[in-house]
């Protein structure tokens, strides 16, 4: 497979390995993100239930698990 951006530069994402694909797509996501962060604003019930899990963190911040692990573990190999 392949990619062609508008400024005409090919990946060939077929030869990157999983974790490099990933952090692709991580990376062209923040991208986006960032650019667009007007273009979807979020309703009232989706800022109240991250307001809501904001306090529960501050309330418990011990609970948290911190994406490297998170990370780690969705991506582990299954052998």
């Amino acid at each position: 497979m392949r990619y062609t951006s508008c400024m005409s530069t090919a990946i060939d994402y077929s030869t990157l390995t999983v974790s490099e694909r990933i952090q692709l797509v991580e990376d062209i996501w923040d991208s986006i993100a960032t650019e667009s962060a007007d273009a979807f604003p979020l309703s009232e019930a989706r800022k109240a239930e991250l307001y809501r899990r904001l306090e529960e963190h501050r309330n418990e911040p011990g609970t948290a698990i911190p994406w490297e692990k998170v990370r780690e573990k969705l991506f582990q190999s299954k052998d």
